[in-house]
């Protein structure tokens, strides 16, 4: 358990009850004829500007449980489980692709009416915002609206240069990849898991049910090779969305847990050598999930920023 593991705590923690409380509060919806599920706040919507969270591989919208009390202060909120995640749909032979993704939450969007909104994205999820940010430029260029306001990018590939992928994320892109998928069981994940983590904030055994509850919900393990196929994706499209990155004129904020293996330290340095005047807040002892290992730091990283660019009102 954690050092701010208290009973009551002001960032709640991940837990098996907390998922069961997700679940029930979400909302399902179909996209592209699959079931797609959202956890959603927009008691404000008439007053509040809306805030976009993207989860990452191999987790869900749940991760941003910590958070989301603090965030539905200042934003309406919409977090979707992507496509072979958490409680949306996991077909076994769908061709997952990150455009796909940036559909469903198009989706979303419509179905909400969100014109307008600033993005933060973990992980997997960085990518989707990439694409997202791709497209903005896109329709910039077209004359039409853009849609995104600013990003908030917790750690992720964004390069795919500096992206180093684990053992077991390398072998699922292998011939493997289907055998090793059906053999996942919760203790490998736990293992796997655990090692992206900051030293001191490893999750507890209650975090790893509520993780893989998640993973498994309807077999989703056996679906993981295909889902790690955006590691090939983004060397493809690197061009596409590491330009949505430095072209891109909104304001962008970098909070990394510099701890992790697959997209800490390093990837700090080569997004320092891209972006210009880059903004990064540097958390040195944390891992590859900063919202889940140390969610009070990472909300007053979010608050700074917001209220900088006047998202928010900074004594909110």
């Amino acid at each position: 358990m954690r050092p701010d593991s208290d009973p009551t705590p002001e960032f709640p923690p991940i837990s098996m009850a907390a998922l069961d409380a997700w679940r029930a509060s979400g909302r399902f919806a179909q996209a592209a004829g699959h079931r797609v599920f959202a956890r959603i706040d927009d008691r404000h919507r008439d007053t509040r500007p809306w805030l976009l969270l993207i989860h990452g591989f191999p987790t869900a919208s749940f991760d941003w449980h910590p958070l989301w009390a603090h965030l539905a202060q200042d934003f309406n909120l919409l977090a979707p489980d992507l496509l072979g995640f958490g409680d949306s749909d996991k077909p076994r032979r769908h061709d997952y692709r990150i455009s796909g993704q940036a559909d469903l939450i198009e989706h979303w969007c419509g179905q909400l009416g969100i014109e307008r909104m600033h993005v933060l994205a973990h992980d997997y999820g960085v990518t989707v915002a990439q694409e997202l940010l791709a497209r903005d430029q896109e329709r910039s260029t077209s004359g039409r609206s853009t849609r995104i306001q600013s990003v908030v990018f917790l750690n992720g590939g964004l390069f795919p240069e500096a992206h180093r992928p684990r053992l077991i994320q390398k072998l699922l892109l292998t011939p493997l990849g289907p055998l090793l998928s059906r053999l996942l069981t919760k203790p490998v994940f736990a293992r796997s898991f655990r090692a992206i983590f900051g030293p001191k904030t490893r999750p507890s055994a209650d975090e790893i049910d509520a993780f893989w509850a998640l993973i498994a919900a309807r077999d989703g393990q056996r679906i993981a090779h295909r889902l790690m196929r955006y590691v090939r994706e983004r060397q493809r499209q690197r061009e596409r969305w590491v330009g949505a990155l430095t072209g891109t004129t909104i304001p962008m904020r970098l909070v990394n847990g510099a701890l992790d293996p697959v997209s800490g330290a390093h990837l700090v340095a080569r997004y320092r050598e891209l972006i210009r005047e880059a903004d990064v807040v540097w958390l040195d002892d944390i891992g590859h999930y900063p919202q889940v290992e140390a969610p009070e730091r990472v909300h007053a990283s979010l608050r700074n920023f917001w209220g900088r660019i006047g998202a928010i009102s900074p004594a909110g």
